[in-house]
């Protein structure tokens, strides 16, 4: 064993007793929060007006700061980008991450002096409780890779800005910047081709134990690596032992990563974020994310069913349930106030408080009255794959709505790695799942209304390209699995198979 793995054991082994403790402690941990970030923003602008000096308990809380998206936030945040101190949290934030919004253009979400040790500490909690569960370590004394945005940042209003994975490369311990991959010269290219083709130079010959970034991206630089070597990764790695992942559900891409490594390997999910790093997976043996409830942010959620309402119910953690979808709503010591991140989560269990990702709360179709979420479209395209022994690489999903003969559907613009046999067959095994998972889409289907659903496949490459020619292609950008209109499926016209 050397040093480094040698000295983290009983780190990991603290860590992980003070993590158990903290779940007993939920409840009670949130209550507080809200009380110390209530106190903090009394003397801010945002806490003035919303006359926080009336807030006593989580009801006054509800009726004096109502929920905001970014649009909403934004006359706050740009007084912050002025360089105007005391708006949304006490002095100026530490750095603004900077992300791609959609109706509001960049969003610039602030990170302070406070908030900052959120997004690194969770982080290494979660590799310290892997340590301390499975006793593999050894990881620690090999090469890391976090396939991250730029760390380069500009500056806004006086304020470090840059994308947020950026921003915590410049907070990585020195412990482990021996081990980190790729350079820091490396990380600084924008073009994300030119990046991972340097990336592939840099680590091909290296001991790799462990590689972090989302599932779409991994498979691109594992597919870079397998080419150039012609080995799988888990023999061009006989030790890499660990993947850690998030930003979209890991479940659609698990079977293609697990056949490029060649092998099974342990894997970590993490639910990080610019607005927070919120859950981290902290065990192997129970499914979901445990909720970062001590970590200097307070979650309140509303049940899907009640989003769209003018006033819809708002609750604290101590009164979620298991299996219910819910928006996450979130306020914070980086000056964030009952924001609503766009994020839908469901509880697998509440003793302790873990929970999955199900989607984004403007991802649905629900064009026909089916509102049809990306877990469950995610859900039925996974269980066809395996009963069609069928490998899907990336899709998304359409309403087709017919102007004159025809019935409207769904329709699946799909990137096969190995196509299906019969495509008919695998699309009724879709659509059968989807029918069992969403009882609207059902009804829709049994009364004739809608037409069973339709596969488009898409050339080779088709979504990576897809991605390019908007200007979102790596980094932490994904390609969203559903959309409520054609704007994706028409910009995909392009690379349809023809």
């Amino acid at each position: 064993m050397k040093i480094k793995s040698f000295l983290a054991k009983p780190l990991a082994s603290y860590i992980h007793k003070q993590i158990r403790k903290g779940m007993v402690t939920a409840v009670a941990d949130q209550q507080q929060i809200l009380q110390q970030l209530v106190k903090t923003g009394l003397k801010t602008q945002f806490g003035a007006d919303h006359q926080f000096s009336e807030i006593k308990t989580y009801e006054d809380f509800v009726q004096h700061v109502p929920i905001r998206d970014y649009e909403a936030f934004k006359p706050y945040i740009e007084k912050v980008k002025e360089g105007k101190h005391n708006i949304l949290w006490k002095g100026l934030p530490i750095y603004f991450a900077k992300t791609s919004g959609t109706t509001s253009g960049a969003k610039y979400i602030p990170i302070t002096k406070e908030s900052i040790p959120n997004h690194i500490n969770t982080a290494r909690n979660a590799l310290l409780c892997y340590m301390a569960e499975t006793g593999n370590s050894n990881f620690a004394d090999g090469k890391l890779i976090f396939l991250s945005g730029s760390p380069v940042l500009e500056r806004v209003g006086g304020v470090p800005t840059g994308r947020l994975s950026g921003i915590v490369n410049h907070h990585v311990p020195k412990y482990l910047r021996a081990n980190q991959m790729p350079s820091y010269e490396t990380n600084c290219i924008e073009d994300w081709e030119e990046k991972l083709d340097k990336i592939v130079d840099e680590t091909i010959n290296q001991n790799m134990t462990l590689i972090s970034g989302i599932p779409p991206w991994m498979q691109m630089y594992f597919d870079r690596l397998e080419e150039r070597s012609g080995k799988k990764i888990g023999e061009l790695f006989p030790n890499f032992s660990v993947m850690v992942q998030g930003g979209v559900n890991f479940e659609p891409y698990k079977a293609k990563l697990t056949e490029s490594i060649g092998r099974n390997i342990d894997t970590i999910e993490l639910f990080p974020a610019s607005e927070g790093f919120f859950a981290f997976q902290d065990t192997q043996k129970a499914p979901g994310m445990l909720l970062n409830t001590n970590s200097g942010i307070f979650f309140e959620f509303i049940p899907m069913t009640e989003y769209d309402k003018e006033n819809p119910k708002r609750i604290m953690l101590k009164d979620v349930e298991v299996g219910v979808n819910y928006a996450l709503i979130v306020s914070s010591n980086a000056g964030l106030w009952a924001y609503n991140i766009g994020d839908t989560v469901k509880f697998v269990s509440t003793e302790p408080y873990r929970l999955v990702v199900t989607g984004r709360t403007k991802h649905f179709i629900s064009a026909f009255g089916e509102h049809v979420i990306v877990e469950e479209v995610e859900d039925a395209m996974m269980k066809a794959a395996e009963q069609e022994k069928v490998a899907v690489r990336e899709f998304t999903v359409a309403p087709y709505i017919a102007q004159e003969e025809g019935k409207s559907y769904h329709e699946w613009f799909v990137e096969f790695e190995e196509a299906p046999k019969d495509l008919a067959t695998f699309s009724k095994a879709i659509d059968d799942n989807l029918r069992k998972k969403n009882t609207y889409y059902e009804d829709l289907i049994a009364g004739n209304i809608l037409e069973r659903l339709k596969i488009t496949p898409i050339k080779k490459n088709g979504f990576l390209d897809y991605m390019k020619s908007i200007g979102k292609l790596g980094g932490q950008n994904k390609v969203a699995r559903l959309g409520n209109d054609r704007k994706i499926a028409d910009a995909l016209s392009e690379w349809i198979m023809k």
